[in-house]
């Protein structure tokens, strides 16, 4: 009950901002968004054994968030200068022993897995609408959903037993078979001018890329040995927890509305 409670609650908070949000306030949104899950970020890689530079990440995390939608600076150059950064934190970094190449490699993914996309989930709105936005949330969730549901129900093999054992392929087929239901149906009335059978791709396309980001996070604690990335959320677990698909699914639909 408290899952359920709690997700009713953070759907309608999220389809409140997108709504009457104006795209740079939304930006304000994705920005606090991305600091929470750089922090469970950060926490992960430092439970595998690395140490990501923190501030330099941040900075880089947040940089590369705010100039996808609104380029006040070429991207190119935040990362360009994040990565120049993270790399002269991490040789000056106080840790015991030398740093590694995977103290850089944290580093370095830390702005491409949450910032970027995140930026792009903002630029979907400002390039295409409010619309589109909560029709790229909505085939997200609903592709959750029947995973989850249809993975209960019928599942009997896994997808992928050393990343995520409990993702089955049943699961998965149902999420390929409701989304881009949801997502033609939808589309058809808020994304004008496209024909069912290119709604259908996007959405098969939107389906791979969430499981793939539930995948790679799941990857992720399980190295670091973790159930959740957080607890913030009750029922939950963490903001990555709730985002790891999105992270994954929002650049594809930015290049499609692109």
């Amino acid at each position: 009950m408290t899952r359920v409670l709690s997700g009713a609650a953070m759907a309608g908070v999220a389809v409140a901002l997108v709504w009457f949000l104006t795209p740079v306030a939304l930006l304000v949104v994705a920005l606090v968004v991305a600091a929470l899950a750089f922090v469970e970020y950060a926490r992960i890689v430092n439970a595998i054994g690395a140490t990501v530079p923190w501030w330099t990440s941040l900075a880089a995390t947040l940089g590369a968030c705010a100039m996808v939608p609104f380029p006040w600076v070429s991207v190119e150059v935040v990362i360009v200068v994040g990565l120049i950064g993270m790399a002269a934190n991490v040789l000056a970094s106080d840790r015991v022993g030398p740093p590694t190449l995977a103290d850089t490699a944290a580093a370095v993914l830390a702005p491409v897995y949450i910032g970027l996309p995140l930026g792009a989930l903002v630029a979907i709105a400002a390039l295409a609408g409010r619309e589109a936005v909560l029709v790229l949330m909505g085939t997200v969730a609903a592709s959750d959903t029947a995973q989850y549901y249809t993975g209960r129900l019928f599942g009997r093999h896994p997808l992928a037993p050393l990343r995520s054992p409990k993702k089955t392929i049943e699961g998965a087929l149902g999420g390929f078979v409701v989304a881009p239901a949801v997502l033609v149906a939808a589309g058809s009335a808020w994304l004008p001018g496209l024909t069912p059978w290119r709604l259908a791709v996007l959405g098969v396309l939107i389906v791979t890329a969430g499981i793939i980001g539930d995948l790679f996070e799941s990857m992720l604690k399980r190295a670091a040995g973790m159930k959740d990335s957080g607890h913030l959320i009750p029922g939950h677990g963490g903001v990555l927890d709730r985002i790891d698909a999105l992270l994954f699914a929002a650049p594809v639909f930015y290049f499609f509305v692109r």
